[in-house]
């Protein structure tokens, strides 16, 4: 066999192994409330001084098994205060985990549209387990006005 179809063989074979790992997840309605007292972020770029607790107030409504809506308040790695809202979609599992995305809006970082609104759009990792939960975002760096991080967010479910 000659080696470049011995390593497509190989290829196709892991592959095929790691089919089962993802799932799609069948989009149901739900109905939870969750909330969580902020963030904790750890920056990517260290030498930043940058705050890491970022505690607040934020609320989850997940209304479907693959979508949620987000709203909260925290203290942000500026030293300021922001405001965000958005939506949750996640339509892969991997395991517990839930993976996906978040869209929406932030503001109250200085050097970003001199702390106004501005979109986003976040990859995250979401974990639950009966009333206890854990969104993971990677946020991204851009440019000189927002700082990258991998931002965990603590939640409880409150209403089912």
């Amino acid at each position: 066999m000659k080696r470049w179809s011995f390593g497509a063989l190989l290829l196709a074979y892991a592959c095929g192994a790691q089919a089962d790992v993802f799932n799609v997840i069948e989009n149901k309605p739900l109905s939870e409330t969750w909330l969580n007292a902020g963030f904790y972020s750890y920056h990517f770029q260290r030498d930043k001084n940058l705050n890491d607790s970022n505690p607040g107030l934020g609320a989850e409504y997940r209304f479907s098994t693959v979508a949620s809506a987000t709203a909260g308040r925290f203290y942000n790695s500026d030293r300021a205060y922001s405001n965000y809202l958005g939506v949750y979609y996640q339509p892969i599992q991997m395991g517990p985990l839930r993976l996906g995305a978040v869209v929406g809006g932030f503001n109250g970082y200085p050097k970003m549209r001199d702390g106004g609104w501005f979109p986003a759009l976040i990859p995250t990792v979401s974990y639950e387990y009966q009333r206890v939960g854990v969104n993971i975002a990677i946020v991204p760096s851009y440019k000189d006005r927002l700082y990258g991080a991998l931002s965990f967010q603590l939640k409880l479910k409150v209403f089912e």
